[in-house]
């Protein structure tokens, strides 16, 4: 069974294709949004989702989110006395979405067609395919999440030819694509964007704006507990400026109580540097596909920060159309993966069609440039992929060495538009021995082949000789290898996955745990009641009981999530 899977920075999705559609799959809380958070419960097992996302305002220590945006580096991610590389953490949110499918399916789900960002580099791609062997997936497909967009909005349906562009802003990332459909073939003519820009970074200025105007101390910003509820509300101001002028933010640090109002006039001037942001991988995708603005005849919106009006705003501005929201953002990249699921497993209804993706990168090679004097520059970047090329692809590119007599070529590997290697990304490195003859005599060939699935394989052939060098591209030293993946593996394998039908009553305790944590004087005592009651049901493991007091407790939750966690008097239960 192929599955489609949304392998989100704040939330994952899990579809697959079924009766001429994508379906998608809810978790054990009947949600299709799973958030992208870990936690360590308090017996060493692992919360996913919803649970792990209560826990990071109450044991930020033992909690974990936003990895997504490290995939591809060896950043640690302590959880206890535990450390979790962001690849191994993924692979415990696949994990559980794999377990969910499988629930729902009642048949084993070994494959799946995962969408990443577009402007994912080759070690984020490589980190992905890993994540997902270590949650016993193997990975038919990587698909570019505006790739993955168009698909779910069935342009590659469509008769007539069209050009659209995919506007893709989820919590992370953002990506930019710009498709072209003619004569069944659907084709990435550009794409760009911004590995580190998405809605957590709204969230960000926001909370900042908010710690210095509220006067809020620095030990309280150095709170993580404290930083995570202050997001947590300056989401739900962000939600509310939806449809409303002005939202309050309202947070407290022991005994100290911090409000401001945040009007939508003030969230768009703060939003500003990140909307200019916003305009750059635009402009550069729609320059690299030789178009303008107005020769596009869809704007299709995907990422669940698109429902910001200041988002929709100004994507409208920019193309002179409202942008096409049909669909739900949050759940249109997991739906396009599940067709891409279904085009994998030819399913009659869906119309065969040609896909094609562009390189987001330019990749090429380190090399010295002579000034014809005798002197040399170092750091040079020689481009033998550029970048929005057609893929898969093939390039070659011949080079000489430095001066005669030089016994090897060192092959730095980068990828990126600068000028210099300084300035772009190291992927790898080659090195090839020379026999000390001329510069003619240690010619080589270097082919770099880029494949639809982001994956860069490097040939290096000695010209005199026909000598063949690969390379095998590893990312600084942080990717891992096959040895190291099979350890991993087995020590994922041994933790306790939180039983999936106990894990409702796990999420109550959590959230009740967290409005536990922020109410005062009386009703604080109420809460802390509920819990003990929810407890004592649970210790007599009387299922009726516990359904009892889980129904209580969420109301409980419910009530005290209306009222301002300063209010030490509400309404009784």
């Amino acid at each position: 069974m192929i599955v489609g899977i949304d392998l989100g920075t704040t939330n994952s999705l899990v579809a697959y294709w079924h009766d001429g559609q994508a379906r998608l799959i809810p978790n054990a809380l009947g949600q299709v949004l799973t958030p992208s958070c870990v936690s360590l419960d308090d017996d060493g097992s692992v919360l996913v989702g919803q649970a792990a996302r209560d826990r990071l305002q109450t044991h930020s220590d033992r909690t974990a989110a936003l990895f997504k945006r490290h995939m591809g580096s060896d950043k640690p991610y302590p959880l206890g006395s535990r450390q979790f590389r962001p690849e191994e953490l993924s692979a415990l949110v696949l994990r559980a979405l794999k377990e969910d499918a499988e629930t729902a399916l009642g048949t084993a789900v070994t494959e799946a067609v995962i969408s990443v960002p577009a402007y994912f580099s080759d070690s984020q791609r490589k980190a992905t395919r890993t994540a997902a062997q270590l949650a016993g997936l193997h990975v038919e497909r990587l698909i570019n999440e505006p790739t993955a967009a168009a698909l779910a909005y069935g342009l590659h349906q469509r008769a007539a030819e069209s050009q659209f562009l995919v506007f893709d802003l989820g919590g992370g990332t953002f990506d930019v694509s710009i498709l072209e459909l003619f004569e069944g073939v659907m084709e990435v003519r550009a794409t760009a964007g911004d590995n580190f820009l998405g809605g957590e970074d709204f969230a960000n200025e926001v909370a900042h704006w908010f710690c210095q105007s509220a006067n809020v101390p620095r030990r309280a910003r150095d709170d993580n507990a404290f930083m995570q509820h202050l997001r947590a509300r300056v989401e739900a101001a962000k939600i509310r400026l939806s449809d409303a002028a002005s939202a309050p933010i309202e947070v407290q640090w022991k005994d100290q109580a911090f409000r401001l109002e945040l009007t939508e006039e003030h969230y768009r001037s703060l939003s500003e540097p990140l909307l200019q942001r916003l305009r750059a991988p635009l402009e550069r995708a729609l320059r690299d596909a030789g178009l303008r603005s107005g020769d596009i005849q869809e704007v299709v919106l995907a990422g669940g920060a698109t429902r910001t009006p200041m988002i929709r705003n100004l994507v409208t501005r920019m193309f002179g159309r409202f942008p096409s929201m049909a669909l739900n953002p949050d759940e249109v990249v997991a739906q396009g993966a599940a067709v891409m699921a279904g085009l994998k497993a030819r399913d009659a209804a869906l119309r065969e069609v040609v896909m094609t993706d562009v390189c987001p990168y330019s990749l090429g090679i380190e090399t010295t440039r002579s000034l014809g004097d005798g002197r040399h520059v170092d750091g040079q970047f020689s481009p033998i992929i550029e970048r929005n090329t057609v893929v898969p692809v093939s390039r070659v590119r011949e080079y000489l060495p430095v001066q005669d007599g030089q016994k090897e070529i060192y092959l730095p590997i980068f990828q990126g538009e600068s000028r210099m290697v300084r300035d772009n990304i190291k992927i790898g490195e080659l090195t090839v021995a020379l026999d000390r003859g001329t510069r003619a005599d240690g010619a080589i060939e270097v082919r770099f082949t880029y494949d639809v699935n982001g994956i860069l394989e490097v040939e290096v052939t000695r010209v005199a000789t026909g000598e063949l060098h690969r390379a095998v591209i590893r990312s600084h030293a942080s990717e891992l290898t096959d040895q190291q993946i099979a350890e991993r593996f087995a020590a994922l394998a041994e933790l306790k996955i939180h039983p999936r039908d106990k894990l409702e009553n796990r999420s109550a305790m959590a959230e009740a745990e967290r409005i536990y944590a922020f109410l005062r004087g009386h009703a604080r005592e109420i809460m802390g009641d509920e819990i003990s009651l929810f407890e004592a049901a649970l210790l007599e493991q009387h299922e009726r009981n516990i359904e009892t007091a889980r129904a209580r407790l969420r109301r409980a939750i419910e009530h005290f999530d209306r009222y301002n966690v300063f209010d030490t008097d509400p309404d009784p239960l």
